[in-house]
């Protein structure tokens, strides 16, 4: 049996997935690493950990192989955006990578449209001015580190960093580079308008190729530190948003994806690269060629349950948190949350906004409290398909992948809320699985993804709205949507108290 890998650089760990050419999950390791907080908004991670807990997770793969590494043919990957890693001309990194989680920019993206005119900048690039971007992170370094940027000789994203130490070449392809706010989408080059405009030498953006092309072997070294044949193929890989996509199917007009990860998505298939949504919702280049998605962004959805299980009991497990959730009736007894923990992505665009508890009574119980979270999640994200039905576009079927698909209640509550049918995989890996059928698509396993996504995609359950249900959810949905506006003004007074 012939294998490839995809590995999943993630926000919070890498997951490595061997998968067969059944599109069977044969393993999966998973290595955790942390994330660097020095200050209230800033968000790092060292690179050379992305490299340590790679290695360690193939190395501990091969061993489970019992012979057989050389049947792997090909590695791809998916990982986290816009992530700034600055190597100086020695390939030496320069300073931690600073994460797409990161709102310390918001100076850099006011200077922004102070440079370039907001639909200038949303002709080229597709996308407004955000904290998380690169291009804002850049300009940060510029500003406070003249001297890292100076020597600054290219800037890669996280994945294609990890895949660099793995292959010595450096590349990257346009679904990450779309969102570093210095890609013109449309016409896939970097846009020399944007550099000359920010004093940005185009000589530090990576060379760009189809996230399906082979870049080449893994090199000698990295062969001898896990156990893997030198002569293992390796494929560029995506954004982890574009391999969430096409590990779950979204490859054609007509098809949405949910995804519940640390942050979550709402992501829209688009064949058409000059559809116009004034900057409502992100616009990116797909890892299928020549294709696009659009995609609303909730930053802290499966994050704001980490937080509050670690807060509250930190050795409890999600199962044990989610347990009975669905006794609990819906609107939590009178109980709502907004996810906005680290500020908020779609549709606001605020790095000032922080999380709610509205309506709290004394007679409220723990699961009242987690059910409040699961359902403000979700209303986070149907704010995206709200935008998306507005926009014309029919929305009746969604995959749900991540940790929202790992439970009954919340699969049946994305229904309710999205009011569309919700379909669940046998296997939601999502990301990990979209970076493995880039590398069996470049292997020539395949034709094309959507023949691979054919025999490797398996839909085992669908969840209907329920009337009803849908109906209790428009009137919440419509208190939750208040929040925002009443509490914007509090938050903006409370900013000067924050560590």
């Amino acid at each position: 049996m012939k294998y490839v890998i995809g590995i999943d650089l993630g926000t919070s760990a890498v997951k490595v997935l061997l998968v067969n050419q059944n599109g069977e999950v044969c393993t999966e390791i998973s290595k955790s690493y942390p994330l660097i907080q020095e200050k209230s908004g800033y968000s790092e991670q060292s690179p050379e950990e992305w490299v340590e807990k790679t290695t360690e997770a193939l190395s501990e793969l091969v061993n489970q192989l019992d012979g057989e590494v050389n049947n792997i043919e090909g590695i791809s990957f998916s990982g986290q955006m816009h992530g700034l890693v600055l190597l100086d001309r020695h390939n030496d990194v320069l300073r931690p990578a600073i994460l797409w989680n990161d709102t310390r920019t918001t100076k850099q993206c006011r200077e922004i449209y102070e440079t370039i005119d907001r639909e200038k900048l949303l002709s080229i690039t597709k996308n407004p001015a955000l904290e998380g971007f690169t291009l804002p992170k850049l300009l940060w370094i510029k500003k406070h580190e003249r001297e890292t940027f100076a020597h600054a000789a290219i800037f890669m994203l996280p994945k294609d960093y990890l895949r660099y130490r793995m292959t010595g070449q450096i590349v990257s392809e346009y679904s990450d580079a779309a969102g570093t706010l210095l890609l013109n989408v449309s016409e896939k080059e970097w846009s020399q308008e944007l550099c000359a405009q920010f004093g940005i030498d185009p000589a530090i953006c990576p060379p760009l190729i189809e996230s399906h092309d082979y870049v080449g072997t893994i090199t000698t070294s990295f062969a001898n530190e896990t156990g893997l044949s030198p002569s293992t193929k390796v494929f560029t890989g995506g954004a982890d948003n574009a391999c969430g996509a096409i590990g779950s199917g979204i490859l054609s007009e007509g098809k949405t994806l949910c995804s519940i990860g640390t942050s979550g998505v709402i992501l829209s298939y688009e064949d058409n690269k000059d559809c116009d949504f004034d900057g409502k919702v992100h616009y990116f280049n797909h890892g299928v060629k020549d294709a696009f998605y659009t995609m609303g962004v909730t930053l802290a959805a499966g994050y704001s349950l980490s937080w509050f299980k670690e807060l509250f009991n930190e050795n409890e497990t999600f199962a044990d948190l989610l347990d009975e959730v669905e006794k609990v009736p819906i609107g939590a007894n009178g109980l709502i949350f907004t996810p906005y923990l680290v500020g908020e992505r779609t549709p606001y665009a605020d790095s000032v906004i922080r999380a709610s508890f509205i309506g709290m009574d004394a007679s409220h119980t723990k699961k009242d409290f987690v059910r409040a979270t699961m359902e403000g999640i979700t209303f986070s994200l149907h704010e995206s398909i709200d935008i998306f039905r507005e926009s014309g576009k029919t929305i009746e079927t969604i995959v749900s992948i991540g940790g929202g698909a790992k439970n009954e209640a919340w699969l049946q509550m994305q229904a309710d809320i999205f009011d569309a049918k919700i379909v669940k995989l046998e296997s939601e890996q999502g990301p990990g699985m979209g970076a493995a059928m880039l590398a069996a698509y470049g292997c020539g396993w395949f034709e094309s993804l959507e023949a691979c996504a054919d025999v490797w995609i398996r839909p085992v359950k669908t969840y209907e709205p329920i009337k009803e249900n849908v109906a209790t959810y428009k009137e919440l949905f419509s208190v939750y949507k208040q929040v925002y506006t009443q509490t914007k003004s509090l938050n903006e007074a409370l900013k000067p108290f924050r560590k």
